[in-house]
């Protein structure tokens, strides 16, 4: 039965979730059942609960101290390098005699670059590397400072890698967890060592120290009092940003359902239902009116949809993943095929979205539900095996560490995990600001992609817990163990054409990763990769300068080409990728039509509010 517009679906916990605490494992024991307890176990006396709520107050406590970064699991790491390094003589001798040569390439550089400024350099930093881009770094002592930091970056990638005995993942945590102690102490980062600070300070009398100390004060009392950054009020949600008309048809306790007004007398007659993901709000892909796709879509005469998450707070920490899946997608798509029926849908996801439409897909293939079109998922992974540095930070000591601090609060707030994105790219999204707003004094102008980044939401204890533990950590649903309805479900029973978005800078779903929805052996799938990043890549509207992009359709039962192969021999195209998909859309679409109404009282969806909703405004 459709549930009727305007009310609250309530939520129960699914019998078949992924366990919070399953065994540490990185695969799952086939039997998912219960174990029985040995004859004779003892029962868990008050005290063991006592105990165990004492031990998560504490670490609960301990994370938000940490950014969610558990101690424990770092000193393990840590004691686990070293113990290795211990037993490998012929690593230590291999240390000592590239030291040796860095020196030696370091002492010949600085003799020669006393009497030739135009000396190159002995080591090249990487083509991401932008710190010591300036011609002030060229400069006596300045070249030396920067150059004896970059050796000393590369001798410990060398001490943290390659270590015998030492596993890849360990590996991978320790090289990073280097990388950015170095970066903390780069000379760039210190006043008395970056030349740019220093002949900003002379020339300005000291002035951009003391406009930066205005702005760190600023940031903190913005920090402090949970207001937005300096400059976000400029894009305010309704009016400056999220503007495509529309209305809100539905809403339960977890979405608002908006439907956005047809340009033109005729549109295609299959909808479009865009699953964005709550780990941020939806209007990333309704940004101002230039760079919305919202608004390219409905333009080029397709009927929109769009999911708005609500922002859940404690009462919502027993969410789950099944939740976002029934009271999301699923109803989403009630309410869509009411409003336009005998019109099949074509869902999108974005992100997190992505994952939870392909397991709504797969759980529809499974069960005969054949309201689907097609399906576009935007930087989405559905196989975490090669997750990228993000998995750094989903290991079972992180992972269990997390939940303490979500068990505490009811659910995880947007602000500590941007914290993790940020380390990904600290140079970047860190460093680079510090040097820019606190030492040179310099703001940097707000746009609405940054306004709407700082716009943070929060996800649910159970939810992010399953998520973390059933997908990232066990890989359950790449490895056909995801239950949905007390039945596991198979990505490959999905027989709908698929198009598959990646972004080749992308440090949230690595292209490498998204690309493995080409594995698909039973339709046909085309992949497309522009450039960008993860948000950037995707907002990306025709006549954006400097985008380009390729794709390519792999059709059922064709040969796999692995990533590296695919990018070598697809063209590359100029210009935004929105073009490729409408035309990919129309091609696996019916005919233009006469617009739906708004909303359909008779079918009980009934306009309710004017977009963007009021989900979208909560804090």
């Amino acid at each position: 039965m459709t549930a009727k517009a305007g009310t609250a679906t309530g939520s129960s916990p699914s019998p078949n979730v992924v366990p919070l605490r399953p065994r540490p494992a990185k695969s799952r024991p086939a039997d998912h059942g219960a174990v029985s307890s040995p004859p004779c176990a003892e029962r868990p006396s008050p005290g063991h609960y006592t105990a165990l709520a004492i031990d998560r107050a504490l670490k609960a406590n301990l994370a938000r101290l940490t950014n969610g970064i558990s101690p424990a699991g770092l000193a393990s790491i840590y004691f686990n390098w070293l113990s290795h390094m211990a037993l490998s003589p012929g690593k230590h001798a291999e240390l000592i005699e590239k030291a040796n040569r860095k020196l030696g390439r370091f002492l010949v550089y600085a003799s020669q670059a006393a009497t030739n400024p135009e000396t190159p350099p002995c080591i090249e930093p990487l083509a991401q590397d932008r710190r010591f881009a300036g011609t002030a770094w060229d400069q006596w002592p300045y070249n030396l400072i920067y150059q004896s930091f970059l050796l000393t970056q590369q001798w410990w990638h060398n001490a943290t890698t390659e270590v015998d005995g030492l596993s890849k993942d360990d590996e991978q945590v320790l090289s990073f967890v280097a990388r950015q102690i170095l970066d903390r102490y780069a000379p760039s980062n210190l006043p008395f060592t970056n030349p740019e600070v220093l002949q900003a300070t002379l020339e300005q009398g000291g002035m951009n120290l003391v406009r930066g100390a205005q702005n760190l004060l600023e940031d903190w009392r913005r920090s402090a009092a949970g207001e937005r950054p300096v400059g976000a009020e400029a894009y305010e949600v309704g009016r400056d940003v999220a503007v495509t008309p529309g209305k809100v048809v539905y809403r339960n306790r977890l979405i608002e359902l908006i439907q956005y007004q047809p340009s033109g007398d005729r549109v295609y007659a299959n909808p479009i239902l865009i699953v964005p993901a709550w780990i941020m709000k939806y209007y990333i892909l309704d940004l101002s009116p230039h760079n919305s796709l919202v608004r390219y879509l409905v333009e080029q005469g397709h009927t929109v949809f769009m999911i708005s998450w609500r922002n859940p707070t404690s009462d919502d920490r027993d969410l789950g993943m099944d939740d976002y899946r029934r009271l999301g997608v699923m109803d989403a798509l009630d309410a869509v095929t009411a409003i336009v029926p005998d019109s099949k849908v074509h869902a999108v996801g974005y992100c997190l979205g992505g994952t939870l439409l392909s397991i709504a897909a797969a759980a529809m293939a499974r069960d005969g539900d054949v309201r689907l079109a097609g399906m576009t998922s935007l930087a989405t992974q559905v196989d975490f095996t090669e997750a990228g540095e993000l998995m750094l930070f989903i290991r079972e000591s992180e992972v269990s560490y997390l939940e303490n601090m979500m068990w505490d609060q009811g659910f995880l707030d947007g602000k500590q995990m941007a914290g993790a994105f940020q380390l990904l790219h600290s140079n970047d999204l860190v460093w680079s600001r510090v040097v820019r707003e606190y030492l040179l004094g310099e703001r940097q102008g707000m746009n609405d992609l940054m306004a709407w980044n700082a716009d943070v939401t929060r996800m649910p204890y159970r939810m992010h817990s399953e998520y973390l533990r059933g997908l990232f950590l066990y890989n359950d649903l790449a490895a056909g163990r995801y239950i949905v309805e007390a039945r596991p479900i198979n990505l490959a029973d999905i027989r709908i054409p698929i198009f598959a978005v990646g972004t080749v800078a992308d440090h949230v779903a690595p292209w490498r990763s998204v690309h493995k929805i080409t594995f698909h052996p039973a339709t046909d799938v085309t992949f497309l990769l522009t450039s960008g990043g993860h948000n950037a890549g995707i907002v990306s509207e025709p006549g954006h300068p400097h985008r380009s992009y390729q794709v390519a359709t792999k059709r059922a039962g064709e040969t796999y080409r692995d990533p590296d192969r695919w990018q070598a021999e697809v063209p590359s195209k100029e210009g935004s990728w929105w073009p490729e998909w409408h035309s990919w859309l129309i091609g696996h679409g019916a005919e233009r039509v006469a617009p739906p109404t708004m909303g359909s009282a008779a079918a009980g969806y009934r306009p309710l509010c004017d977009a963007p909703g009021t989900y979208v405004l909560q804090d």
